[in-house]
């Protein structure tokens, strides 16, 4: 006969005696002290998103619900900490049973307990990013493909290919074709190195940071009682970004709620910029739907800006389609300076100013830590970095390496460095190990020949490298891509002197790197923008010295790649791509290179996709919420300095949704005009 046995609710340390109706405002206040079931927050920008998730984790302690039955699922550790902080500042009790963190680090401690189902032990590696290159290679050198016709994607390539697979739930043959359409030929050997990458993972006892999702949620879905354990255990489910939450994710969040359908997500559609690394703004926006009994609560009182750079943020948004309507609402009084909107003649010009106006404004009282550039893609940077540069101007650059430091802009000037100076060690081998089949030892050797010409002694380059670069021995597969090699280096003189800067850099690209970009970044594009961007750039030099001077002095001397050691002040200005700069937010703001292909994106006009169009609109409002008091809306109108000719630039569509009331035109006037 079996007997009831009552577990009595452990006497609580305390409750935190917050007054939630003082603390909130009335939209946190609904919002933080909803009932259980669905709930979706939209939280526009800076209307406080993270103090309503904090205040929600309180309030459930609050009414007595236990640590332990609380999961908190957010995007980065550094979120995940310092919201269970402020919980801890708010609540007089013990968290350390609440889970929360990332969705990789909550994967991870599913598996660490339950991986023998899977094949694994509990004790697996995870591969970070240079561990899963490694392995891929070893994986394809076992296939023993012959890639002496053409080149093979490398690991990092090949490894976004199966991430996209593995988070989009789009086949591998799509994403060759709609992404990689120049491996289409290698699709099979392709197929076969997917399986046999899973195989090795497997057989060494290791997973990549996928498996930490794609794995616990295939745990979960085939062991029933696991997941009614979890979906016991987890009665109340937090989601911070929802709006980034990839297929992957969104369909883990469904498991662990399960039937008690207890789940508050907080996001914001207007801010949903991520779908090219398979982030799904349709979650966000199907959830009512998904959800049928959900709440939806909405955040529109804004903390951040001023009324002026609200007001036009809003208008910036309207014309998409698809989003949850909300009118951003000021809690700042008005009155501070109208947007401006600055027309400028050329990129130099466009630099100038913003350059001119950081200085004005540090002379005003405002810190340079509190100024940011922002910009679509991070090639836009360059002439700013130049100009900062030269007028002694700190910056750090967060959406990646200074320009100049870049892997790939290394390798073409290492071509351009090594015509000019022929004793050139560094930039030989650089060069050479390009070429497949080509190792160390045999760079050593080809340095050897290399020095036998007799070139490096003489004043001027030859007028051909190829006849004497021919004979040079190099392994069967490095024929082909040598003799091209040696071809475009002969296109690097002219006569007994160097050809133009721009017609270097564009004979290094069509002749030998872009096979190379292809094979090598799986951001293929964004880097060959970068080439064309530096080829623009170099019409302002006729001297090849003069241009590699620039591009030395460019380069950090202390090879930190956020910026330089000589700071003022200890101050830098920020530039950053957009995406980089998402969730920040400054006193002033210039928002760079508003013109048509470069802003939207050249590619999404030619996709001529409403979708992509409006994930792009998205991104400049992403861009102008991060203003608070000032905001610098620019575009060169022409670019003189392009290697197909002067190209007259249209302003961005982005600006016509902006009504000509909200901002103020400044007409520049000196300097180069």
């Amino acid at each position: 006969m079996a007997r009831d046995y009552q577990l009595k609710t452990p006497k609580r340390e305390g409750t935190s005696g917050i007054d939630y109706r003082a603390a909130l405002n009335e939209e946190q206040h609904a919002a933080v002290t909803s009932p259980p079931g669905a709930a979706l927050v939209i939280a526009g920008a800076g209307s406080g998103k993270t103090r309503t998730l904090t205040y929600r984790v309180a309030f459930l302690l609050d009414q007595g619900v236990d640590p332990r039955d609380i999961l908190l699922l957010t995007f980065t550790n550094k979120a995940a900490r310092e919201m269970l902080e402020r919980v801890r500042e708010l609540v007089p009790q013990d968290l350390s049973m609440l889970w929360g963190g990332t969705f990789h680090s909550i994967g991870n401690r599913i598996l660490r307990r339950h991986a023998e189902e899977l094949g694994f032990t509990k004790s697996f590696s995870i591969l970070d990013t240079d561990d899963q290159k490694s392995l891929l290679n070893t994986v394809v050198a076992a296939q023993d493909i012959d890639t002496k016709s053409r080149r093979f994607p490398k690991a990092d390539v090949l490894a976004t290919m199966f991430s996209l697979v593995r988070n989009t739930g789009e086949s591998l043959e799509d994403i060759v074709a709609v992404r990689y359409p120049y491996f289409e030929d290698w699709f099979e050997e392709i197929v076969k190195i997917e399986k046999d990458y899973a195989a090795k993972k497997l057989a060494v006892n290791s997973m990549d940071f996928d498996d930490l999702l794609v794995l616990t949620l295939k745990l979960l879905e085939q062991d029933e009682e696991l997941r009614r354990l979890y979906q016991k255990r987890f009665r109340y489910v937090l989601v911070d970004e929802y709006q980034d939450t990839n297929r992957v994710q969104s369909e883990l969040i469904d498991v662990f709620v399960g039937q008690h359908k207890s789940l508050m997500v907080v996001g914001d559609d207007a801010q949903s910029i991520y779908s090219w690394r398979g982030a799904d703004m349709e979650h966000i926006l199907g959830f009512p739907e998904r959800y049928p009994n959900a709440k939806v609560y909405k955040i529109e009182t804004n903390y951040r800006s001023v009324p002026e750079i609200l007001e036009l943020s809003n208008e910036a948004i309207r014309a998409n389609r698809k989003q949850f309507e909300k009118n951003l609402r000021a809690s700042r009084e008005g009155g501070s300076a109208v947007p401006a909107l600055v027309p400028l003649p050329d990129p130099a010009t466009q630099a100038q100013f913003i350059a001119q106006r950081i200085l004005e404004l540090r002379d005003e009282g405002v810190e340079m830590e509190e100024m940011a550039v922002l910009y679509r893609a991070h090639h836009q940077s360059l002439e700013i970095q130049m100009e900062l540069t030269n007028r002694g101007i700190p910056f750090q650059v967060t959406s990646g390496l200074r320009f100049f430091e870049q892997a790939h802009i290394k390798d073409v000037t290492a071509l351009m460095r090594l015509v000019v100076n022929r004793k050139d060690e560094v930039s030989f081998k650089r060069m050479v190990l390009m070429t497949p089949g080509i190792g160390a030892k045999g760079a050593d050797k080809l340095w050897a020949l290399w020095l036998k010409t007799g070139w490096a002694e003489q004043e001027n380059p030859p007028a051909e490298f190829s006849p004497k670069m021919l004979e040079f021995t190099v392994p069967k597969k490095s024929q082909k891509h040598w003799e091209q090699l040696c071809y475009t280096l002969d296109e690097l003189v002219v006569g007994e002197d160097f050809a133009r800067p721009s017609s270097m850099i564009y004979s290094i690209l069509e002749g030998v790197y872009e096979d190379y970009l292809q094979a090598n970044y799986d951001n293929y594009d964004n880097r060959r923008s970068d080439i064309e961007q530096m080829m623009s750039y170099s019409e302002n030099f006729a001297d090849i010295n003069e241009l590699l001077t620039q591009l030395s002095l460019m380069s950090s001397a202390d090879g930190e790649p956020s910026g330089r050691k000589e700071e003022l002040d200890g101050e830098q200005v920020t530039l950053s791509s957009i995406h980089q700069a998402k969730g920040l937010e400054y006193k002033v703001v210039f928002v760079i290179w508003l013109t048509e292909g470069m802003f939207p994106n050249g590619r999404v006009i030619d996709a001529d996709d409403e979708a992509m169009m409006e994930e792009e609109r998205r991104l400049f409002y992403v861009a102008i919420t991060r203003a608070k008091d000032e905001l610098y809306l620019t575009y060169p109108q022409i670019n003189p300095k392009s290697y197909t000719g002067d190209v007259f630039q249209a302003p961005s569509r982005f600006l016509d949704d902006c009504p000509n009331e909200m901002l103020e035109e400044w007409r520049v006037g000196g300097g180069g005009w």
